[in-house]
C-alpha cells in the first residue's frame, strides 16, 4: 500500500520534513516513489509548500495519508483558497 507521509531531512535538533509517497513497508527514511512538497516548522511562520495536483492523483491511485499529512494537505488547501479569492 502506498502511504503519503513525512521524511525527516535536516540536522539534529533542526527538523525539516519532505512529504513522500513512499510504499508503507519502507522505512521512514528510506526510498520514496515521489517528492510531493516540503514542511518547515522551525520557520516561524512555519514554511509549507504542497503540490496538490499529485497530492490528489495519489489519493485518487488508492494512497493513504497519514493524520499528519492529512493536517498538512487541509492547511495547503485552505492556503490556496485564500490566495485564489484574493
Amino acid at each position: 500500500m502506498v502511504k503519503l507521509r513525512l521524511t525527516r531531512m535536516g540536522a539534529k535538533k533542526k527538523p525539516f520534513y519532505r512529504i513522500v509517497a513512499a510504499d508503507s513497508r519502507v522505512q521512514r527514511d528510506g526510498r520514496c516513489i515521489e517528492q510531493l512538497g516540503y514542511y518547515d516548522p522551525m520557520k516561524d511562520p512555519f514554511i509549507l509548500k504542497v503540490d496538490l495536483d499529485r497530492v490528489d492523483h495519489w489519493i485518487g491511485v488508492g494512497a493513504q495519508p497519514t493524520e499528519t499529512v492529512a493536517r498538512l494537505i487541509k492547511r495547503a488547501r485552505e492556503a490556496a483558497s485564500e490566495t485564489a479569492e484574493s
